[in-house]
């Protein structure tokens, strides 16, 4: 267990909910930028209402299926590759939750659910890992009834970038970050399927910021190979300040006659 003695190193004056959980849960559980920052800027533009069936897409270690189940009242389905399903019922049951969030282990392309199962679909920094794929979103919206919404949130740029990585980031980049775009880029991926229409698209405002203060909180924290991760992410962070790595929120809804979409 990992010991966080300020009650106060991960509070943020925006996301009020998060501020509610326990540091050093938070921090054990971490796979990445703070999850529960970045679901509770999706949710200031994808309302979710009790008894809603989510799918929680890429939930690592189910904090952002928790999230959704306690603060909402939302039945949720936390589905991830990389951490077992009886690892995350653990979890699930020591919130006390276990009536609302199922765990499940599953692919992003074998997903074992009815069709047109869920009212939601929610994905908080994982969905770049294999949405960008030009098919995925029409497969992904077999699962959705119509007149349910889509929404994500993952790292993006500011501009596109090709061969050339600016001088500031190339030290720090690597190959799998050519899955990083911009909000214009994930707008035209989706609405070209014409399966969705887009209700928003943006980038998280100081979304960079927030990834650097909690990178650099639970540095102390952080043991094996995090160590080396938190470091070079701080120095990327830092020679970046913002002027090309962002977080990109995209909401969009699955029509509810069988005519193609319009977006706006």
């Amino acid at each position: 267990m990992w010991v966080v003695t300020d009650p106060d190193m991960l509070r943020h004056h925006r996301y009020i909910r998060s501020n509610g959980y326990d540091p050093a849960w938070v921090v054990e559980n971490q796979m990445g930028p703070h999850p529960l920052w970045l679901l509770e800027a999706l949710t200031e533009v994808l309302p979710i209402e009790p008894g809603m069936r989510v799918l929680d897409l890429g939930c690592g270690r189910a904090m952002t299926s928790i999230f959704l189940a306690r603060e909402f009242g939302a039945q949720v389905w936390a589905t991830d590759l990389w951490i077992p399903a009886e690892e995350n019922e653990r979890r699930i049951a020591e919130a006390g939750l276990s009536e609302l969030v199922t765990a499940v282990h599953a692919e992003a392309h074998a997903l074992p659910f009815e069709p047109e199962f869920f009212d939601l679909v929610v994905s908080l920094d994982a969905y770049q890992y294999f949405g960008t794929d030009d098919l995925y979103l029409g497969y992904l919206l077999s699962f959705l009834k119509p007149g349910g919404r889509i929404g994500a949130v993952m790292p993006g740029t500011v501009r596109e970038l090709g061969e050339e990585i600016p001088s500031t980031l190339a030290p720090f980049w690597e190959w799998d970050f050519c899955c990083w775009h911009t909000p214009q880029w994930w707008r035209s991926h989706w609405a070209k399927t014409r399966k969705v229409g887009i209700d928003h698209v943006g980038t998280i405002e100081d979304g960079w910021r927030d990834w650097l203060q909690f990178n650099d909180t639970i540095t102390p924290w952080v043991t094996g190979w995090w160590v080396d991760e938190v470091a070079t992410t701080h120095e990327m962070l830092m020679a970046d300040q913002g002027r090309e790595l962002c977080f990109v929120s995209i909401t969009a809804t699955k029509p509810t006659a069988a005519k193609e979409a319009t977006t706006t």
